[in-house]
């Protein structure tokens, strides 16, 4: 197909409806074609990086010795209502109540 020359030719920029000679004009990443005084080229946090993977298994895993040992030690993070040995860590925190007589009198 046969195209003018765009020699003489006008343009409208999409952004701001200024007339430009066709030539001069840039079409943007978003397709938008603008004069030259226009242009924005495409910001660098819109290419974002390639992720690889990420490994996280272990290549022939052993399963940690004493883990009954060490359930039991209380750190202190929520102890309240822990089920450890008493003898390793005491637990200062454990809730008790106590039921009174409550007398209500009414008129």
């Amino acid at each position: 197909m046969a195209y003018a020359s765009d020699k003489n030719a006008y343009g409208i920029s999409d952004r701001s409806g200024f007339r430009y000679r066709l030539r001069d004009m840039r079409v943007e990443w978003t397709g938008a074609k603008v004069g030259k005084d226009e242009f924005e080229p495409k910001h660098p946090q819109l290419f974002p990086p390639k992720v690889g993977p990420d490994p996280q298994a272990l290549r022939n895993p052993r399963p940690e010795s004493g883990l009954e040992e060490q359930r039991n030690i209380q750190y202190g993070f929520r102890p309240v209502g822990f089920n450890g040995d008493e003898a390793l860590t005491p637990n200062r925190l454990k809730s008790t109540g106590e039921v009174g007589e409550v007398t209500v009198v009414t008129s």
